[in-house]
């Protein structure tokens, strides 16, 4: 490696520089910060362990620039300041990240982590320009730091390339700065740096068009200022007069800005009529900002006619970054439109620094969480020592979004949670109806696995895969789940078709006439509420036709009824007949309340479903009435602590005739029959009734509610362990 030698003037710039930033940063430096930079840096530059660029720029004194940039325009001290000056060494590989951990704590090694780890995003090739990009730039950055040393670099880089002979590496730096930095630095209000952006970048892009409105700026800035002068002086006077405190300024739009305006309008310089703006600041106490900046406005417009179409009230309800300004376009001398602006000192430097700049001005549209990231940052950035701070500050921004890769380098965003099957959709319905999986960076996972912003996705699929009804649980896009849905009933359509053809050839084998009311009510007897769903189960083999062919003979000779729990199905599937439901006991078992009182009005509590032969406890309600509540119900313990006064003792007498309503949750595998064998066993017992049965299936799991009515805690001791016993059921418990 060819040994980097400074210049004399790149030692002199570079001693300024470091004698500058040492003083401005002095009171953040921990006792052996400065000893141990020095030392590194002495030590690189002997042993030839970084090199110019392409550009030949000598990359430490590029870094002592950013670094001076990063301090005076955003307000960054020692991480920043020590992360900018160790990334030549991080990324020329003579350093790593553990070492800096090691040697300049956690924070400095966040910061070149992130720096890393963007880095990383360009070796995939993506297109910048996308709006997707800059966001997963911003979803990348664990630490904000991390973008706004990118961006300061990037300015410090188009600095200092103006007089390149790499043409194209400047094209390519320019283009990145004008599609990628500029709107990140828009985005966190970095006003002065987003120009000074776009402003290079048509430089070195569109030279021509860049000095034809510099020359002309130039031609026009005497006659400029003088109309300046003259639209400003009465409005001083009477401010004057007001009792204000104030300064006033004309700010002339950027070249790029005027060149955007030029291009969308179709004209010439000459038709760009608001080539800059007056800015009425006003020093003031905070208390007395909004009255002074009104009484400003009165004065300004009781002099110039305003159009009131033009007025923004960022005054009243500031934007959500914090931007707080007034802006009115009045009508000046020789009938010229100008923009005036009225804030205070503070509004002012907090939007000139650009941290709570507006960065939606003129069209940028708000991303979701950015507006309460900036607030929220906004108050650390405002003054010196609140930038401790940002140390602890992680950003999470994007939170709800991810960015992903093709393996062309293509960006798509989805929302967080998102998973292959998503991906697989997104490209086409075909590639989604055929996935059954991906490469996710080269490793191999399942349609189930989630997105990471930054992943690298390539979908594998197979002719024999079809779409499936719980698909539609494993995607989070709607417009997966809208494809899945066509695909599940484009399939159901051809299903039906095929099996209704083989039921016709199987009872025509059989010599039977298939009749159709015959064949519906068949399907409702064996619960199913859609025919589809029948097909569907005849077709996957779940349900097996020569079964559906005996009980058809069945139900046509009435040999018997034919009902769901007759038949061996899945939990999914299992719907219960609610007309063979009993209603409602009433209560003939006789409860002994506090000294042997009976015949007192009581309800049993709804929380924990007390029944004969539980212990028990009763709790007097505000209405006078008695709530009976098991000794183990969930909410006994707080009952008794904060209403000890109200509860009562009660025991059960009689012999437990009545009949009551329990719940029990029972837990198990998804076998064929599993529920026809719990509900055969509640209906074999003697007084026992099932009320209702409320069943999820998941994923080969079924948890399920049943609502049973019995007479005693041992019947329902008994119960719970027969259900037991049943093959594949995990868990019994009584709700």
């Amino acid at each position: 490696m060819e040994r980097l030698e400074f210049t004399i003037k790149e030692k002199e710039q570079a001693l300024q520089l470091y004698q500058r930033i040492r003083e401005q940063i002095a009171s953040t430096l921990l006792p052996d910060d400065e000893s141990r930079m020095r030392n590194h840096l002495l030590y690189t530059i002997e042993q030839c362990q970084v090199s110019r660029n392409i550009f030949g720029l000598n990359p430490i004194l590029l870094a002592f620039q950013t670094a001076q940039l990063i301090v005076d325009e955003i307000g960054l001290r020692r991480d920043g300041v020590l992360a900018v000056l160790l990334r030549p060494s991080i990324e020329q590989g003579f350093l790593s990240v553990e070492e800096v951990k090691e040697q300049y704590g956690e924070s400095v090694a966040r910061i070149l982590h992130g720096l890393q780890r963007i880095q990383e995003l360009y070796q995939k090739n993506p297109v910048v320009e996308t709006e997707n990009f800059r966001n997963l730039l911003l979803s990348f950055a664990e630490d904000m730091r991390v973008i706004l040393i990118m961006i300061a670099d990037r300015v410090n880089l188009m600095r200092q390339i103006r007089d390149t002979k790499h043409i194209e590496a400047k094209r390519e730096v320019s283009e990145e700065a004008a599609y990628l930095y500029a709107p990140l630095a828009h985005k966190l209000g970095l006003y002065k740096l987003k120009s000074e952006l776009e402003d290079l970048s048509l430089k070195y892009l569109e030279h021509d068009a860049y000095y034809h409105i510099k020359e002309k700026l130039s031609a026009t800035k005497k006659s400029r200022d003088a109309y300046i002068e003259q639209f400003i002086k009465p409005i001083s006077e009477r401010l004057t007069e007001a009792g204000l405190h104030f300064h006033i300024k004309g700010r002339t739009k950027s070249i790029h800005s005027i060149w955007q305006k030029m291009k969308k309008q179709k004209c010439p310089f000459e038709g760009v009529y608001d080539l800059f703006a007056i800015r009425v600041i006003i020093d003031t106490p905070i208390e007395k900002e909004k009255l002074q900046c009104w009484q400003a406005f009165a004065i300004v417009t009781s002099m110039y006619q305003p159009n009131p179409k033009r007025l923004r009230d960022w005054l009243s309800v500031p934007k959500s970054n914090g931007y707080e300004s007034l802006h009115i376009t009045v009508l000046g001398p020789d009938k010229k439109w100008v923009e005036v602006q009225i804030r205070t000192e503070r509004m002012d430097e907090v939007a000139e620094r650009g941290v709570a700049a507006h960065w939606r001005y003129k069209g940028v549209k708000s991303e979701s969480g950015l507006d309460e990231w900036l607030t929220n940052i906004r108050s650390m950035l405002e003054t010196s020592d609140g930038l401790d701070a940002m140390d602890q500050f992680k950003m999470d921004l994007y939170e709800d979004e991810v960015f992903v890769f093709t393996p062309k380098g293509d960006l798509f965003k989805f929302p967080k949670g998102a998973t292959v099957l998503d991906f697989a959709y997104h490209i086409h319905s075909k590639i989604g109806n055929a996935c059954v999986g991906a490469r996710i960076n080269n490793k191999v996972v399942t349609i189930r696995q989630q997105l990471q912003s930054g992943d690298q996705v390539e979908i594998m699929t197979s002719s024999t895969q079809k779409p499936r009804q719980e698909w539609m649980s494993i995607v989070k896009t709607s417009r997966a789940k809208s494809k899945i849905r066509l695909a599940l009933k484009e399939t159901q359509v051809k299903e039906g078709l095929f099996v209704k053809e083989m039921l016709e050839r199987k009872f025509k084998n059989k010599k039977l006439e298939l009749d159709e009311p015959t064949m519906q009510h068949l399907i409702k007897k064996l619960g199913f509420k859609e025919v589809s769903d029948f097909y569907r189960q005849i077709a996957s083999g779940e349900l097996d036709v020569n079964t559906v062919i005996e009980r058809y003979i069945e139900l046509q000779q009435g040999d018997g009824p034919v009902t769901g729990n007759n038949l061996a199905e899945s939990a999914a599937n299992f719907v219960l007949d609610e007309s063979r439901l009993p209603k409602d006991n009433i209560h003939e078992d006789v409860l002994v309340i506090d000294r042997n009182l009976k015949g007192v009005d009581y309800q049993l509590a709804r929380c924990c479903q007390p029944i004969y032969g539980d212990k028990v406890f009763g709790f007097v309600t505000v209405s006078g009435g008695i709530k009976i509540h098991r000794e183990d119900c969930p909410n006994a313990p707080e009952l008794k602590k904060r209403f000890g006064y109200r509860i009562v003792k009660a025991k059960w007498s009689g012999k437990g005739t009545s009949q009551y309503e329990i719940t029990l949750r029972v837990i198990g595998n998804d076998d064929i029959g599993i529920v026809n064998n719990l509900t055969s066993i509640i209906s074999r017992e003697e007084k026992l009734i099932l009320r209702s049965i409320n069943i999820d299936s998941h994923d080969g799991l079924f948890s399920g509610n049943l609502t049973i009515m019995l007479n005693d805690t041992t019947r329902l001791e008994s119960l719970i362990k027969k259900l037991r016993t049943v093959k594949g059921v995990k868990q019994v418990e009584r709700l």
